[in-house]
């Protein structure tokens, strides 16, 4: 079983720079953050939390760009894996995210691991020009066009919502091939689509019994053709010896524990005391 961590970045508190490394530090496996490029004060979309259009933590009003902040991380560490739990690529231009991408990779020694949304926002979305109803579409597309730039001398893509001719794109990622991870409510309309197009599931932080998930994602696996296991992440809850056994019985990969919304001395004390009782 690995051991990563989640910090919800925001302008206030310790900075993803200082977190890293003392995650690094503690021994664990992964450092990961969120997106959210704003947030439209006027929204249809309900939270997954709430149900509804009030916010359960002002950090999504203030997040920090995931790629600066994993860039500022990787100066500073060597062996951490970094990780977005969860971007929005579609968000992004797609040519200039692979770029972003590619870079932070080769810039890391090939560390990165992308993990992405559908994007729960739609309001969010919409202001980026993503349909709601096209956002998985999109997202496919996106994957698509970027791995192409990723490992062909000369890329080129045509569909819906990214079009490019012929083009180099350098430098490549490190990796022969970046992770993605889908973060998204385990339903049979997610395990679709990443068997269909990812490497493995992201679960939600509201989710917490997740045998019926995990084995409904491994029959959709299987289904597609896939071989191996997905690769699967618990991200948020406890880490007690009693829930990690019963999680590693499922198959499940990596356990990712949240940080608190608390000034540095307290974060960083407490990254020292979860590291100690995982080692």
């Amino acid at each position: 079983m690995r051991f990563g961590i989640v910090l919800f970045t925001s302008d206030r508190g310790i900075t993803p720079a200082v977190c890293a490394k003392a995650a690094e530090d503690a021994g664990f496996y992964s450092f990961y953050v969120p997106e959210h490029t704003h947030m439209p004060v006027r929204r249809a979309a309900a939270h997954p939390r709430t149900g509804t259009s009030e916010l359960p933590d002002d950090r999504y009003l203030r997040t920090l760009d995931p790629w600066v902040s994993l860039a500022t991380a990787a100066a500073v560490t060597s062996t951490i894996r970094l990780g977005t739990a969860v971007a929005l690529p579609v968000e992004s231009d797609p040519i200039t995210l692979a770029k972003t991408v590619a870079s932070l990779d080769h810039l890391s020694g090939g560390r990165v691991t992308l993990g992405a949304g559908f994007g729960w926002n739609t309001d969010e979305l919409a202001d980026h020009g993503i349909p709601a109803r096209y956002r998985y579409t999109a997202l496919r597309e996106y994957v698509e066009a970027m791995r192409a730039l990723w490992t062909e001398e000369v890329a080129a893509y045509d569909g819906r919502f990214v079009s490019f001719g012929g083009s180099w794109a350098y430098p490549k990622p490190v990796q022969d091939h970046v992770p993605l991870l889908v973060g998204a409510g385990g339903t049979e309309r997610t395990f679709r689509w990443v068997a269909a197009n990812a490497d493995g599931w992201i679960t939600t932080p509201y989710e917490t019994d997740i045998a019926d998930q995990v084995r409904l994602l491994e029959r959709h696996w299987a289904d597609a053709g896939r071989t191996g296991r997905p690769y699967v992440v618990a991200l948020g809850g406890r880490a007690d010896p009693e829930r990690v056994a019963h999680l590693d019985d499922l198959g499940v990969a990596e356990v990712v524990i949240g940080l608190p919304d608390k000034d540095q001395d307290d974060v960083l004390a407490f990254i020292g005391k979860m590291g100690t009782r995982l080692r």
